[in-house]
C-alpha cells in the first residue's frame, strides 16, 4: 500500500522533473496569492480599526440639532454623571491651513479638546507635553501635533517650541507647539498621504475664545465596556432634554462604535471577495494538475497495460494516479505557504510593523481547499487510466 501511495507516485513524478516542478509552482503561486490577499485584508481591517479607536470613535457623540439648543458646561456635567459613562469631553473640529515660520503649509483639522483627552482618545506623547488643565483655564495658544505634521513642516520629529499659524473661523492666531504625539498607527496618513489631513490638538477653550462660540460643537463620551450603547444613548437624550425642557429628539447622539462595526463588516466583505478572486488561481492550478496527469496517462499506457495484465486492479491504478495528483498539490501548498509567510513578513518589515503576519486558520483552509481541488481534478485522469484495456494499452506502443 505504501509503495502504491507514495514510492511509485514519487518515482513517476521524478521522471518528468521539469513538468512536475512547473505544476507544483502553479499550485504554490495560487496558494501564496490567496494567503497574501487574506493577510492584507485582515491587516487592513485591524489597522483601520486601530486608527478609528485612536480617534476616540468607540463611544457616543452628542450634538445639538440647532444652535438655539444649549450644549455647554451644564450638559457636559449631566452626561458625566450618568451611569456607564467613564469620561466625557467637549470637542470642536475646524478645518484649517497650518502655516509654519518657514513658509510651509499643511491642510489640517484642528481639534479643540479638554485636558482629559487621553481618557478618550489614544494620544501617545513622543516629545514635550499634553494639553494641561492650566491651558484650558487660561485659553492658552498652545497645540499638540503629530510626528508626520512636525516632519513635513519642520523637517524633524521634535518640533516642540516652534510656532505655527492657524485660522479658526476666519481669525488667524499664532500657536506654540507644546508637544508631539504619535496618534494610532499613522497608517491612514502613510497610505493616503495628502488625502488625509493632519490633526492638530488645541485647548477647546481657546477655540471657543477665538471663534466667539458659547456652545460646544459636540461632546464625546467613553462608555464602560459592559454598557449597552443604545440604552445609554436614550438615557443621555432624556437627561439632556429634561435639563433644558427641550423635546426629545433635540439632540443628535451618534453611536460611533456601531459605525465602526459597519465599516469593519464592509472591509471583511471586501477581503472575502478578493480572497475568492484569488481562489480562482487554485482552480487554474487544479486544471493544470489534471492536464499533466492526462498527459502522463497517455505516456504510460504500456506501463498501465503491464500492471493490469499481471493482476493490478482498477483500484490500484486509481490509487497510484490519485496519489500523484495529491503529492503535486500538497508540495505546492507547502511551498506556497512558506512563500506567503516570507512575503508578508517582508511587507511588515518594510512598513516597520511587526503585527503583520499570516493567520494559521487561513493557511490551513487554503491548503485544504487546494488539496481538495487537486484530488477532484486528479480523479478523471486516474479513472481514465484504470479503464484502459490491457491488450489495447500494450498494442498502442
Amino acid at each position: 500500500m505504501l509503495e502504491q501511495m507514495l514510492i511509485y507516485p514519487l518515482k513517476n513524478l521524478m521522471r518528468k522533473k521539469g513538468r512536475s516542478l512547473i505544476t507544483i509552482l502553479g499550485v504554490a503561486i495560487g496558494v501564496c496569492s490567496v494567503i497574501i490577499i487574506n493577510s492584507i485584508g485582515v491587516f487592513g481591517t485591524t489597522a483601520v480599526n486601530t486608527e478609528i479607536e485612536s480617534l476616540g470613535l468607540g463611544g457616543l457623540t452628542v450634538a445639538a440639532k440647532n444652535s438655539s439648543i444649549p450644549l455647554g458646561r451644564d450638559e457636559l456635567n449631566t452626561i458625566k454623571s450618568i451611569d456607564g459613562v467613564i469620561s466625557a469631553m467637549p470637542v470642536f473640529a475646524e478645518n484649517s491651513e497650518a502655516l509654519s515660520s518657514f513658509g510651509k503649509s499643511e491642510n489640517s483639522i484642528i481639534w479643540g479638546i479638554d485636558s482629559n483627552a487621553k481618557d478618550i482618545v489614544s494620544l501617545k506623547t513622543v516629545y514635550g507635553r499634553d494639553i494641561s488643565r492650566a491651558d484650558i483655564v487660561n485659553n492658552a495658544c498652545v497645540c499638540v501635533v503629530d510626528q508626520t505634521f512636525a516632519r513635513n513642516m519642520f523637517g524633524k520629529d521634535n518640533a516642540v517650541g516652534h510656532m505655527i499659524t492657524l485660522t479658526i473661523k476666519g481669525n488667524t492666531q499664532d500657536f506654540k507647539i507644546a508637544g508631539v504625539i504619535k496618534t494610532g498607527s499613522g497608517l491612514l496618513q502613510s497610505a493616503m498621504g495628502s488625502y488625509v489631513p493632519n490633526f492638530i490638538y488645541v485647548p477647546y477653550t481657546t477655540v471657543q475664545h477665538i471663534a466667539g462660540l458659547a456652545n460646544y460643537n459636540q461632546i464625546i463620551t467613553k462608555a464602560d465596556r459592559n454598557t449597552e450603547l443604545s440604552a445609554l444613548s436614550r438615557t443621555i437624550e432624556k437627561k439632556l432634554s429634561a435639563l433644558n425642557s427641550e423635546s426629545e429628539g433635540s439632540y443628535k447622539i451618534t453611536n460611533l462604535a456601531k459605525q465602526k462595526e459597519s465599516l469593519t463588516d464592509i472591509l471583511n466583505i471586501v477581503t472575502s471577495i478578493l480572497s475568492a478572486v484569488g481562489a480562482v488561481s487554485l482552480i487554474v492550478a487544479g486544471l493544470s494538475i489534471m492536464t499533466v496527469m492526462l498527459v502522463s496517462v497517455g505516456e504510460r499506457k504500456r506501463e498501465i497495460g503491464i500492471k493490469k495484465a499481471i493482476g493490478a486492479g482498477r483500484a490500484v491504478i486509481v490509487r497510484e494516479f490519485l496519489s500523484e495528483a495529491l503529492i503535486l498539490s500538497l508540495t505546492g501548498c507547502i511551498i506556497g505557504a512558506f512563500m506567503a509567510f516570507f512575503v508578508v513578513l517582508a511587507g511588515g518589515a518594510l512598513m516597520n510593523n511587526s503585527s503583520v503576519g499570516t493567520d494559521l486558520k487561513t493557511v490551513l483552509t487554503t491548503c485544504v481547499i487546494s488539496m481538495i481541488s487537486g484530488a477532484v481534478f486528479g480523479v478523471y485522469p486516474a479513472v481514465k487510466a484504470s479503464e484502459l484495456n490491457p491488450a489495447n494499452a500494450l498494442r498502442s506502443l
